[in-house]
């Protein structure tokens, strides 16, 4: 059961439709998905409608362990959620002052039965983002094709990975990250940034950080799928017109990319 964190250092960078799309487009490709929203900020919490709430959500799951109640079920079939349920911020202090804090959600998710378990992390440095980037298996970070959020992602993010990489020695090794770039517009500033991200050896992580080939373009079709409610390689299965991929492309480029082991020949035929 791969875990995948989305991360980023950065907020705004299309953590939560990263997750949301990537989730839908493995659940309605027939894979058991659980998503986590463990962003204090609960936007992936709302992003689908729910065919059953649970009582409880992240909070309970991290400070009791106590995971199958806390499952609530979207109107996608096999799209499962833990809500983010904690709007005064009082688990990212609990965290701080528990020992094993930032490792529980890691825990827990050991006891679950899901195909892929996607979560969406905190965009600012934290405990309770240590708490997501310490659950996954490996890392996906959106970064925007702009020269601030490279430097940012060179910056904030890779220096996560080192302040964290101690935390194997507690049974939670920092996964290998993969930089996504987003919202890919056609300037030449930003295939220049998109350019030298790949080009960048990232020698200070040892082989820990892969840029991927797969793009995914600005298009307003990612705002008009997360209004609809509905994931974009269902909102836009054929390419609308001018010369970006349609989404379900680029999503099952993505898959294609990152998870190997998934069969996304379907995608060539969808319903």
């Amino acid at each position: 059961m791969p875990v995948i964190a989305i991360v980023s250092s950065k907020g705004g960078v299309g953590k939560t439709t990263v997750t949301a799309n990537l989730g839908g487009f493995l659940a309605l490709a027939g894979y058991r998905v659980l998503m986590v929203d463990a962003d204090i900020q609960p936007t992936l919490s709302s992003y689908y409608p729910f065919e059953h709430r649970a009582a409880s959500g992240l909070y309970d799951v991290v400070t009791t362990g106590a995971i199958a109640q806390a499952i609530s079920h979207t109107t996608l079939p096999n799209l499962d959620i833990i809500i983010s349920d904690d709007p005064e911020g009082r688990l990212e202090n609990w965290i701080l002052h528990t020992p094993d804090g930032r490792i529980r959600l890691r825990r827990a998710l050991a006891d679950i039965d899901y195909d892929f378990v996607l979560i969406d992390t905190q965009g600012a440095i934290g405990p309770l983002q240590d708490l997501g980037v310490l659950a996954g298996d490996l890392l996906l970070s959106p970064i925007p094709p702009e020269i601030l959020s490279a430097r940012e992602f060179a910056r904030g993010t890779l220096s996560m990975l080192e302040r964290l990489r101690p935390m194997r020695l507690l049974g939670a090794p920092v996964g290998h990250l993969y930089g996504l770039c987003y919202r890919m517009d056609r300037t030449v500033d930003a295939r220049l940034v998109a350019n030298t991200l790949r080009q960048s050896p990232f020698a200070e992580t040892h082989g820990g950080i892969s840029i991927l080939d797969t793009v995914v373009p600005a298009t307003v079709a990612y705002r008009e799928a997360a209004s609809a409610q509905v994931p974009i390689h269902v909102w836009e299965p054929r390419r609308r017109g001018g010369t970006a991929p349609a989404a379900l492309e680029t999503m099952a480029a993505l898959v294609r990319e990152l998870l190997p082991q998934v069969d996304t020949a379907w995608a060539r035929n969808p319903p």
